[in-house]
């Protein structure tokens, strides 16, 4: 198997942390590169046309061209720890507070990024306006899992770490590059400092 990934953009972080938490090893990373347009080359574009990081390529020749969908291909293949969750109840919260950490931080972080940094100026059309509306969005969401995480929990799902902290760290850390910082909310700073201290952290 190989992932096909840039290693600075979040996406292809998180199926890395998910690996690393696994302690799956034997997945070849294969570097494509967003700045020098590699994920527009009519090889990667064969592999997924939508032009995004990471794909995941099966020895058969399948592709998975899409983060969560890679991390539950290998959810079903190295079940524990269920970081989507225990059947029933647990799942289903699981699912939601990913799904919130996706589309209430990681994405409007992301479009802070696509929409006012010169990186993506020329590549895609870009509306500072939004951007600037991303970012206050991002903001109040940050205030939002602060009061969220007052209760005491050790992490964003409950007292077990999930993907919903992987999806969590790595748009909150990818906000950084657009000065979006934890600052001032202790709660969300305690549990950013937990969880960065994982060595899946660092992968």
């Amino acid at each position: 198997m190989k992932i096909y990934e840039d290693r600075v953009a979040p996406n292809p972080r998180r199926v890395r942390m998910f690996l690393a938490e696994k302690g799956v090893t034997d997945v070849e990373f294969v570097p494509v590169g967003i700045a020098d347009d590699g994920i527009l080359t009519p090889e990667f574009l064969g592999r997924n046309p939508l032009a995004q990081v990471p794909v995941l390529e099966l020895d058969d020749g399948t592709h998975l061209c899409d983060s969560v969908a890679i991390c539950r291909y290998f959810e079903s293949l190295h079940p524990q720890p269920a970081l989507f969750g225990e059947a029933g109840l647990d799942m289903a919260r699981v699912e939601m507070w990913n799904r919130r950490m996706e589309f209430e931080l990681l994405w409007p972080i992301a479009n802070v990024f696509r929409h006012i940094h010169p990186f993506f100026k020329g590549k895609h059309p870009q509306v500072p306006e939004f951007g600037e509306v991303s970012r206050a969005h991002s903001l109040k969401r940050l205030d939002w899992l602060d009061a969220e995480l007052a209760d005491g929990r050790s992490f964003i799902a409950g007292d077990r770490y999930t993907i919903a902290d992987i999806t969590a760290l790595c748009g909150i850390d990818f906000g950084r590059i657009s000065g979006i910082r934890i600052g001032e909310r202790p709660h969300l700073a305690r549990w950013h400092a937990a969880v960065s201290a994982r060595p899946s952290a660092q992968a």
